[in-house]
């Protein structure tokens, strides 16, 4: 299997040690949340530790990365020990996993990178928030297109939750206007109120 048969299904759910040792499980959809995996070759090399500042960075400056809109999930084939080193340095604020047996590179179809140079390639994944993989990317020498490819999609999903709320009947919060008193047309009642 390939990366790209995942687009259109389910994601799998990853159930891996964190940088800090304890296990980290994630399944797609529970969170209400879209989410961005990334899958990079090593922790600690120029071009991953680009990659994982960048969303880092994206987190901290751009309110479309918040993270009450988006979970981040980095993830390598790099012992725990080296992911804790890696967060600790480069101050990141999400989750680095640990697949050092390529269970979830697996699952996910992610191959080796580089002609086969590297032992991972980077590939990032967008899940929506009913956890659907929508699309992925592979670009293992540029590591700068991984978080503007997130942030394309996250303006998608944006916009396609704007049109979705337009296209929604209102919703009953509104009062019903006071329901006002029929005008008096009955004989009796015209001439009642004339004092008769």
């Amino acid at each position: 299997m390939t990366f790209q048969q995942l687009i259109g299904k389910a994601a799998p759910p990853i159930t891996l040690p964190n940088y800090d040792g304890e296990t980290y499980a994630w399944k797609a959809g529970v969170s209400g949340l879209p989410t961005a995996l990334f899958f990079y070759p090593q922790s600690g090399s120029y071009g991953c530790t680009r990659e994982a500042c960048q969303f880092r960075d994206a987190i901290a400056e751009k309110d479309i990365f918040g993270t009450d809109k988006v979970q981040i999930i980095g993830i390598s084939i790099d012992a725990v020990e080296k992911q804790k080193v890696f967060v600790e340095r480069q101050k990141l604020t999400y989750p680095v996993l640990s697949d050092v047996h390529k269970e979830t590179v697996t699952a996910y179809g992610v191959g080796s990178g580089m002609m086969g140079l590297v032992g991972v390639a980077r590939v990032t994944f967008i899940v929506d928030k009913k956890g659907i993989v929508r699309d992925a990317i592979e670009a293992t020498m540029n590591y700068g297109a991984h978080s503007k490819f997130v942030e394309k999609w996250l303006e998608k999903f944006a916009e396609e939750d704007k049109e979705a709320a337009a296209a929604q009947p209102p919703t009953a919060t509104t009062t019903a206007a006071e329901p006002q008193p029929a005008a008096a047309t009955d004989t009796y009642e015209v001439e009642r109120c004339k004092g008769g």
